[in-house]
Protein backbone atom coordinates (compact mmCIF):
# COMPACT_ATOMS: atom_id res chain seq x y z
CA UNK A 1 0.00 0.00 0.00
CA UNK A 2 1.53 3.56 -0.79
CA UNK A 3 0.98 6.89 0.47
CA UNK A 4 0.31 9.61 -1.88
CA UNK A 5 0.94 13.11 0.00
CA UNK A 6 -1.10 15.89 -0.80
CA UNK A 7 -0.67 19.51 -0.67
CA UNK A 8 -2.99 21.54 1.24
CA UNK A 9 -2.87 25.18 0.44
CA UNK A 10 -5.15 27.71 2.26
CA UNK A 11 -5.08 31.10 1.64
CA UNK A 12 -4.67 33.92 4.15
CA UNK A 13 -7.19 35.80 5.71
CA UNK A 14 -8.37 38.84 3.39
CA UNK A 15 -8.83 41.70 4.01
CA UNK A 16 -12.28 43.61 2.93
CA UNK A 17 -11.66 44.76 -0.35
CA UNK A 18 -14.89 47.02 -0.74
CA UNK A 19 -13.17 48.62 1.74
CA UNK A 20 -10.09 49.28 0.31
CA UNK A 21 -11.32 50.74 -2.40
CA UNK A 22 -13.12 52.96 -0.53
CA UNK A 23 -10.18 54.23 1.02
CA UNK A 24 -8.11 54.41 -1.86
CA UNK A 25 -10.88 56.91 -3.24
CA UNK A 26 -10.31 58.81 -0.48
CA UNK A 27 -6.99 59.06 -1.45
CA UNK A 28 -7.30 60.01 -5.16
CA UNK A 29 -10.17 62.66 -3.70
CA UNK A 30 -7.80 64.18 -1.64
CA UNK A 31 -4.12 63.33 -2.15
CA UNK A 32 -2.81 65.83 0.70
CA UNK A 33 -4.70 64.17 3.70
CA UNK A 34 -2.62 62.92 6.59
CA UNK A 35 -3.22 61.36 9.68
CA UNK A 36 -1.24 61.64 13.22
CA UNK A 37 0.21 58.33 14.98
CA UNK A 38 0.56 59.58 18.75
CA UNK A 39 2.99 57.34 21.31
CA UNK A 40 3.36 57.97 25.22
CA UNK A 41 6.79 56.11 26.34
CA UNK A 42 7.41 55.94 29.80
CA UNK A 43 10.77 54.05 31.22
CA UNK A 44 10.01 51.93 33.89
CA UNK A 45 13.89 51.99 35.04
CA UNK A 46 17.39 51.59 33.18
CA UNK A 47 16.43 51.20 29.39
CA UNK A 48 12.94 49.26 29.50
CA UNK A 49 10.47 51.15 28.45
CA UNK A 50 6.73 50.91 27.99
CA UNK A 51 4.88 52.97 24.47
CA UNK A 52 1.18 53.40 25.18
CA UNK A 53 -0.39 53.07 21.37
CA UNK A 54 -4.23 53.22 21.17
CA UNK A 55 -4.42 50.92 23.88
CA UNK A 56 -1.64 48.56 23.21
CA UNK A 57 1.59 48.55 24.86
CA UNK A 58 4.92 48.02 23.14
CA UNK A 59 7.87 47.01 25.28
CA UNK A 60 11.49 47.98 24.59
CA UNK A 61 14.95 47.09 25.84
CA UNK A 62 18.26 47.15 25.31
CA UNK A 63 20.28 43.42 25.43
CA UNK A 64 22.76 42.84 28.11
CA UNK A 65 25.96 43.93 26.37
CA UNK A 66 24.40 47.34 25.86
CA UNK A 67 23.07 47.34 30.00
CA UNK A 68 20.03 46.85 29.45
CA UNK A 69 17.73 43.46 31.16
CA UNK A 70 17.19 42.00 27.72
CA UNK A 71 13.49 41.76 28.54
CA UNK A 72 12.33 43.17 24.64
CA UNK A 73 13.35 44.12 21.83
CA UNK A 74 15.77 46.45 21.41
CA UNK A 75 14.50 50.20 19.80
CA UNK A 76 16.32 48.92 16.49
CA UNK A 77 14.62 45.89 16.23
CA UNK A 78 11.21 47.63 16.80
CA UNK A 79 11.31 49.62 13.89
CA UNK A 80 12.42 46.85 11.71
CA UNK A 81 9.21 45.12 13.32
CA UNK A 82 7.73 48.13 12.21
CA UNK A 83 8.82 48.42 8.49
CA UNK A 84 8.10 44.62 8.06
CA UNK A 85 4.49 45.04 9.11
CA UNK A 86 4.31 48.14 7.10
CA UNK A 87 5.29 46.01 3.85
CA UNK A 88 3.28 43.31 4.92
CA UNK A 89 0.50 45.33 4.92
CA UNK A 90 1.24 46.65 1.35
CA UNK A 91 1.68 43.85 -0.04
CA UNK A 92 -1.75 42.42 1.01
CA UNK A 93 -3.41 45.53 0.03
CA UNK A 94 -1.90 45.59 -3.30
CA UNK A 95 -2.49 41.85 -3.74
CA UNK A 96 -6.17 42.66 -3.14
CA UNK A 97 -6.46 45.30 -5.44
CA UNK A 98 -5.13 43.35 -8.30
CA UNK A 99 -6.98 40.03 -7.09
CA UNK A 100 -4.40 37.58 -5.99
CA UNK A 101 -4.84 35.65 -3.12
CA UNK A 102 -1.70 35.30 -0.53
CA UNK A 103 -1.08 31.78 0.86
CA UNK A 104 2.35 33.16 2.44
CA UNK A 105 3.83 36.41 3.55
CA UNK A 106 7.04 36.88 5.25
CA UNK A 107 9.36 39.68 5.47
CA UNK A 108 12.95 38.32 7.14
CA UNK A 109 15.17 41.98 7.41
CA UNK A 110 18.59 42.93 8.85
CA UNK A 111 20.13 46.14 9.63
CA UNK A 112 23.58 47.11 9.90
CA UNK A 113 23.44 49.83 12.67
CA UNK A 114 26.04 52.18 14.84
CA UNK A 115 26.30 53.47 17.96
CA UNK A 116 30.32 54.07 18.62
CA UNK A 117 28.56 57.75 19.98
CA UNK A 118 27.33 55.81 22.77
CA UNK A 119 23.98 57.38 22.85
CA UNK A 120 25.99 60.71 23.08
CA UNK A 121 27.36 59.74 26.68
CA UNK A 122 30.93 60.06 25.91
CA UNK A 123 31.41 57.66 23.19
CA UNK A 124 33.18 58.70 19.78
CA UNK A 125 32.38 62.04 18.31
CA UNK A 126 29.65 61.19 15.52
CA UNK A 127 27.75 63.12 12.67
CA UNK A 128 24.49 61.85 12.86
CA UNK A 129 24.46 60.14 9.75
CA UNK A 130 27.20 58.47 10.61
CA UNK A 131 25.00 56.93 13.29
CA UNK A 132 22.20 54.46 13.26
CA UNK A 133 20.73 52.71 10.37
CA UNK A 134 23.83 52.61 7.62
CA UNK A 135 21.61 50.04 5.43
CA UNK A 136 18.76 47.93 5.97
CA UNK A 137 18.10 44.65 3.69
CA UNK A 138 14.60 43.02 3.33
CA UNK A 139 13.70 39.77 1.54
CA UNK A 140 10.66 38.59 1.04
CA UNK A 141 8.66 35.26 0.77
CA UNK A 142 5.30 35.73 -0.72
CA UNK A 143 3.44 32.90 -2.32
CA UNK A 144 0.09 33.00 -4.46
CA UNK A 145 -2.71 32.53 -7.10
CA UNK A 146 -0.08 34.87 -9.55
CA UNK A 147 3.12 34.29 -11.83
CA UNK A 148 6.30 34.88 -10.37
CA UNK A 149 6.37 38.20 -12.48
CA UNK A 150 3.08 39.38 -10.90
CA UNK A 151 4.04 38.48 -6.98
CA UNK A 152 7.49 40.34 -7.85
CA UNK A 153 5.33 43.13 -9.19
CA UNK A 154 3.27 43.46 -6.34
CA UNK A 155 6.44 43.39 -3.90
CA UNK A 156 7.95 46.32 -5.76
CA UNK A 157 5.00 48.56 -5.67
CA UNK A 158 4.54 47.86 -1.99
CA UNK A 159 8.04 48.71 -0.98
CA UNK A 160 7.34 51.88 -3.34
CA UNK A 161 4.62 53.10 -1.71
CA UNK A 162 5.17 52.48 1.64
CA UNK A 163 5.05 54.68 4.60
CA UNK A 164 7.66 53.41 7.10
CA UNK A 165 9.86 52.84 4.04
CA UNK A 166 9.87 56.44 2.77
CA UNK A 167 10.03 57.60 6.27
CA UNK A 168 13.43 55.61 7.01
CA UNK A 169 14.62 56.45 3.27
CA UNK A 170 13.51 60.37 2.89
CA UNK A 171 14.81 62.49 5.33
CA UNK A 172 12.26 64.24 6.91
CA UNK A 173 11.54 67.48 9.57
CA UNK A 174 12.16 66.14 13.43
CA UNK A 175 12.04 68.47 16.17
CA UNK A 176 12.34 67.71 19.94
CA UNK A 177 11.60 69.70 22.65
CA UNK A 178 11.48 69.59 26.33
CA UNK A 179 8.21 70.21 28.50
CA UNK A 180 8.60 71.85 31.88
Amino acid sequence: MSVTAKTISTTLRPIDSDGLEQFAAKGRENPENRGTNKVHTITEGQYRTISHVNGHEVVVDEPLHLFGEDTAPAPGEIVLSGLGGCLCVGITAVATWKNVKLTKLEVKMEADIGNTAAWGAGGAERLPEQMGFQEIRASVIVEGDATEEELSDIVERANYFSPVANSLRNPIPFSISRES
